[in-house]
């Protein structure tokens, strides 16, 4: 898992599929040749949207590994600790936990590890990286948010750009760097040369009218980038 995350790739984002054919949206990016699906899990209390739980992951698990993908599950909620060995169990390869979520953070992320996904940690807009400086070692992934959590579809914050910049500066090597939010063709080139090797892509993919040409198209930038 953690090398299919040192990879330079677009992760499509299934909240902005289509809930009511869920599967055969998924498998049109897998199928196109995306590598990573990212799962974005909200309980209305952390974020001010309701999405999906673990046994929407655990449907969608076999489909997605039996084509060779992975699944990047960022937990969006309160009290992330309680759930992670459901999701863990039912398919999740990466999670991630926010910072601001975490009480104890390098708990969290231990428990990550034991439960045998890939560890991560995302930082809200607002949140500063060197909230961070004691768990560098154990994170397997860093999520720079460049929207304020909570739907899709939002207009990306610029001041992320410079974000990325510093957490490559800031993190191991071994970390890799995630952006989530407003990410489209306009700006995957330089999300990738500010420091980002995952990105999110929800509207960008799923709200075109072909979703498995934006994907390659995006796919196709990043890679050159």
């Amino acid at each position: 898992m953690t090398d299919v995350l040192h990879e330079r790739l677009v992760t499509p984002s299934i909240l902005s599929a289509d809930f009511g054919r869920l599967a055969a949206d998924i498998a049109t990016v897998v199928d196109a040749g995306a590598r990573l699906i990212h799962v974005d899990v909200m309980d209305g209390h952390f974020v001010p949207n309701i999405t999906i739980g673990a046994p929407v992951v655990k449907a969608i698990a076999p489909p997605v590994h039996e084509r060779g993908g992975a699944l990047d599950v960022h937990l969006m909620i309160e009290h992330p600790e309680r759930y992670i060995e459901a999701f863990a169990k039912v398919g999740a390869d990466a999670i991630t936990v926010h910072q601001e979520a975490c009480v104890h953070l390098n708990r969290t992320l231990c428990q990550i590890r034991e439960a045998g996904a890939a560890a991560g940690v995302a930082l809200n807009p607002a949140t500063p990286l060197e909230t961070l400086s004691e768990v560098r070692d154990l994170v397997d992934l860093v999520v720079v948010m460049s929207v304020n959590p909570g739907f899709g579809g939002q207009r990306f914050i610029e001041g992320a750009l410079d974000k990325l910049r510093r957490a490559r500066a800031f993190l191991p090597a071994s970390a890799a760097i995630e952006v989530d939010g407003g990410v489209g063709l306009g700006n995957a080139a330089e999300l990738v040369r500010c420091g980002a090797n995952l990105l999110v892509a929800g509207n960008s993919v799923y709200g075109a009218p072909d979703p498995a040409a934006a994907f390659r198209e995006l796919q196709a930038a990043v890679s050159a980038a």
